[in-house]
C-alpha cells in the first residue's frame, strides 16, 4: 500500500504541475520496471484516475481540515490520494491512514507525519459534515473548474447537469467488431462460452459489461475486435465510403479510425499524423488488422510537408481539440485546461481546416470530427468556416441537427461531434 500511495499521490501532483497524466504513468512503470505486481499498477492507475475525476471536490473538503493552505505539493497531493481512498473505494480506513503515514516518511518528510495523521483521522470523525458543507461549491460539489461548469450551463441549459454528471462516471469497454473477419453476433457468443457479459450497441459495436485486459479478449491478437468508443466509431460511416476512393486521414494517431475506414472499404488511404511516436501506434493497429496505408509522419496543417497534388475524395479531419468529450477516459483535463485554451484550439482548427480543405476535390466529402463538446470547437466552427467558403456546404446527418451531429457523455460513449462538409463540384482547386 505504501508505495501504491507513494506513487498515485506523486502522478497527482504531476498532474496538478501541469503534465499528462498518461505520460506521468508510463514514466512510472518505466522507472519501476517489473518491481510493480500487475495489481499494483492497477491499484496505481485506479488511484490516480480517480483522484483527478473527484479533485473538486477533495480539495475542498481538504481545505476545510486544514488551518492555513499546505505549501508542500507533494504532502497536499498524498492527502488528496488518501481521502479519495477514504471517499471512494472500500480499502480500510485504518489501513489508509496508517500507510499515509508511513508514505510521508517514504517521501522523506518526517515532519508532516502528526499532521497527515491528524488531518485524516478528523475527515473520518466529521465527514458528513465536512461532504453537507462543500455542496454549495459547484466546482466542490461537480468537480470541475468552475469556469467549465459555466460554460456547460450556458451551452447546454437543459442537460448541464446530466452533462457533468455522466462525465464523473467510470468509462465504459467498447468494441468495435471487425466484418471483413466476424459479426457482432459471433463475437458475442465467444465472449458468452467465456463468461463474460456484453451486449450489442449496433451493427459493429459491442459493449462489455466489465472490463478485461485486452489479452483476455477472444482473437483480439488477430484482428477481429478493436477498443474503441462508441462514439469515435461513428467517423469512419458517415465518410461515405466506396472501393478505390482516395481517402485521407489527417490527423490520424492513434489509428482507431484508420483501421475502421479500411475495414469497412477498400480505398486508397494516406495516415498523417506529425508525432513519429503515435504513428508507430497507427503502424501497430493496422498491422493487427492486416490493413495497409500510406502513412506519413507530417504536419496535415503544412502542405509542403506531405502532399503530392493529388486531391482526395473523402477527408476525415479528426481536429486537435479540448478533449472536453472524453474526461470519462482522461479525468485529469479537466485540471490541465484553461479557459483561453477553447479559443486556442479553436483558432488552430480553423486555420487547419482551411488548409486541408485545399486538398479535397471538388465534389467530394470532408468529415470534421472533434472529442470536444464545446461549442467555439464545434457547431460554431462549421458555421464560420461555411460563411467564409462559400464552396463548403453542410450535409445532413443521421440523429444530428442543421449544425452537425453532436454526441453528449452518456453511460455508454463519450462526447463526439462531427459536421459532414460537402466542396461545390464546381469548386476549382487551388
Amino acid at each position: 500500500m505504501i508505495i501504491i500511495q507513494r506513487l498515485a499521490s506523486g502522478a497527482v501532483n504531476e498532474v496538478l504541475a501541469g503534465r499528462n497524466l498518461d505520460q506521468v504513468l508510463r514514466k512510472i512503470w518505466s522507472q519501476q520496471g517489473a518491481s510493480l505486481t500487475p495489481g499494483e499498477r492497477g491499484a496505481i492507475q485506479d488511484i490516480s484516475f480517480g483522484s483527478l475525476r473527484w479533485y473538486g471536490e477533495l480539495k475542498a473538503i481538504l481545505a476545510q481540515l486544514l488551518a492555513r493552505p499546505l505549501t508542500d505539493a507533494k504532502i497536499a497531493a498524498l492527502l488528496v490520494v488518501a481521502l479519495f481512498q477514504l471517499l471512494h473505494t472500500k480499502t480500510a480506513s485504518h489501513a489508509v491512514v496508517d500507510h499515509a503515514v508511513q508514505t510521508v516518511a517514504a517521501l522523506g518528510k518526517p515532519r508532516f507525519k502528526g499532521l497527515v495523521n491528524a488531518v485524516l483521522r478528523n475527515f473520518l470523525r466529521h465527514s458528513e459534515t465536512l461532504i453537507a458543507a462543500i455542496q454549495q461549491y459547484p466546482d466542490a460539489r461537480y468537480s470541475y473548474p468552475n469556469w467549465w461548469i459555466v460554460k456547460i450551463q450556458s451551452q447546454y441549459p437543459a442537460q448541464w447537469d446530466e452533462i457533468l454528471t455522466a462525465g464523473n462516471q467510470h468509462p465504459p469497454m467498447t468494441l468495435r467488431v471487425n466484418r471483413r473477419k466476424t459479426d457482432v453476433e459471433s463475437y458475442l457468443r465467444r465472449l458468452a462460452d467465456l463468461g463474460m457479459g456484453a451486449r450489442s450497441l449496433d451493427h459493429a459495436a459491442i459493449i462489455l459489461t466489465d472490463p478485461v485486459s485486452i489479452d483476455r479478449l477472444p482473437g483480439f491478437v488477430d484482428g477481429l475486435v478493436s477498443v474503441q468508443d462508441h462514439a469515435a466509431q461513428y467517423a469512419a460511416p458517415l465518410l461515405d465510403l466506396a472501393p478505390g476512393l482516395r481517402v485521407l486521414d489527417s490527423c490520424a494517431a492513434p489509428g482507431g479510425k484508420t483501421g475502421h475506414i479500411l475495414e469497412i472499404a477498400d480505398v486508397d488511404l494516406t495516415a498523417i499524423d506529425k508525432d513519429p511516436e503515435r504513428m508507430k501506434q497507427v503502424a501497430a493497429n493496422l498491422g493487427r488488422l492486416g490493413l495497409a496505408a500510406a502513412m506519413k509522419t507530417a504536419d496535415a496543417g503544412k502542405l509542403h510537408e506531405w502532399w503530392d497534388g493529388r486531391p482526395f475524395d473523402r477527408i476525415l479531419f479528426d481536429a486537435p481539440c479540448t478533449a472536453s468529450g472524453v474526461i470519462k477516459r482522461h479525468p485529469d483535463i479537466k485540471w490541465l485546461r484553461r479557459n483561453a485554451d477553447v479559443a486556442r484550439f479553436a483558432q488552430q482548427q480553423a486555420q487547419m481546416l482551411a488548409v486541408i480543405w485545399r486538398t479535397l476535390t471538388p465534389g467530394g466529402k470532408l468529415l470534421y470530427a472533434t472529442c470536444s463538446i464545446f461549442a467555439e470547437e464545434n457547431q460554431r466552427q462549421i458555421a464560420d468556416f461555411c460563411r467564409n467558403h462559400p464552396d463548403a456546404m453542410l450535409q445532413p446527418i443521421p440523429e444530428g441537427t442543421d449544425h452537425g451531429l453532436h454526441l453528449l457523455p452518456s453511460a455508454t460513449a463519450d462526447g463526439f461531434f462531427y459536421g459532414l462538409l460537402q466542396k461545390d463540384s464546381n469548386a476549382a482547386m487551388h
